[in-house]
């Protein structure tokens, strides 16, 4: 327990979001609460930012919440904000909206959140930002883990869809692979428009049009 912690309500959500920085798919939020059982579980299990981990890791972890949330032994929602958000809000916004989505979706009411960052959402509960939250307070690495995976996933189902970027490997971030493709391909539906990359390449196919 860190100092941030030690005198909150038992029903505190961490809160953290996977996916700022990809040039494509959407950014995604969880929400997590927490029993004392549950948090000692996690722990032992080295549950931690999901940065530190390696993807076997993250996935084993992932899996635990989900058999502890199974249990009753804690409680988390994960939500979404799409590109058109993206687009339309800019990506800060955007995730701010999905953590308040989050949040709002858990099966009990937050008494308070703790977020990952120094921007708060906007929530039915007080809030604290804490800078470095994913690896301070064990619910924001649970939350970090959960978004992390869930998007990685939703990554690897777009990437059937719509193959040769590489979006199962590089989950939609800016690299030579997800470069060449944009060169190639072209861009698609799941693309963030209002990203310079993405927009400058729509530029200058315009003007090369």
């Amino acid at each position: 327990m860190t100092p941030e912690t030690a005198a909150l309500p038992a029903l505190t959500a961490g809160v953290d979001e996977a996916g700022r920085g990809p040039w494509a798919g959407p950014v995604v939020a969880a929400a997590v609460i927490l029993t004392p059982d549950s948090e000692a579980l996690l722990r032992a299990a080295g549950v931690d930012d999901s940065k530190a981990l390696t993807r076997a890791r993250r996935e084993r972890c992932f899996d635990l919440i989900h058999d502890q949330a199974a249990r009753g032994g804690l409680w988390f929602a994960i939500e979404a904000a799409d590109v058109g958000e993206i687009d339309t809000h800019n990506i800060l916004q955007a995730s701010l909206r999905a953590m308040s989505r989050a949040v709002a979706g858990l099966p009990l009411r937050a008494e308070h959140a703790l977020v990952d960052g120094n921007r708060r959402p906007d929530l039915d509960c007080p809030c604290d930002a804490i800078v470095g939250g994913d690896g301070k307070v064990l619910s924001i690495s649970a939350a970090s883990i959960l978004a992390k995976v869930a998007r990685d996933r939703l990554m690897a189902d777009l990437a059937a869809r719509h193959p040769g970027y590489g979006w199962e490997r590089n989950a939609g971030y800016g690299t030579a692979e997800h470069r060449r493709a944009l060169e190639s391909l072209g861009v698609t539906e799941h693309h963030r428009r209002s990203f310079a990359p993405i927009r400058a390449l729509l530029e200058s196919d315009t003007i090369s049009s």
